[in-house]
């Protein structure tokens, strides 16, 4: 269940307040899985090579489609901590206009504590997917 606010900034915004009221990574980990579980299954016609999120440990398949003018994301991932990475990056970029996502400031991550937090490999997974919607809203 992906809530939708007003502004990539205000999602943003949050996300940062809900992750501080988690005392210790432990529990901020097990929030984002319990986020990853939250999430719609993937249609099983998206999970092919062509959607497939290069630069991945794990397999992440990504589906992007133009709707009324906005961006329309589905996601999932084989990989529990992943697929709650896909729920934080769905909050932020679903639906929204492709010139918002290519506008948006990514430093958010830093903010919640996550980019330090998350391994190199779940790190570069995070561009990876990150990249690859912005890829998409480019061409948008």
């Amino acid at each position: 269940m992906l809530r939708h606010m007003n502004s990539i900034a205000e999602a943003q915004a949050e996300l940062i307040d809900e992750f501080s009221m988690f005392e210790d990574w432990q529990e901020k980990y097990a929030y984002i899985i319990d986020l990853g579980r939250e999430l719609d299954p993937m249609p099983e016609e998206f999970k092919d090579e062509a959607h497939k999120v290069k630069g991945c440990q794990s397999q992440v398949w990504l589906h992007a489609e133009p709707r009324e003018g906005k961006l329309h994301l589905q996601a999932e991932s084989d990989a529990l901590i992943v697929q709650g990475l896909i729920a934080l990056v769905l909050r932020i970029y679903q639906d929204r206009e492709p010139a918002e996502i290519l506008d948006a400031d990514l430093g958010f991550f830093e903010d919640i504590g996550l980019m330090s937090h998350l391994s190199m490999n779940r790190t570069n997974g995070l561009h990876s997917m990150i990249n690859t919607i912005r890829a998409y809203a480019a061409s948008a």
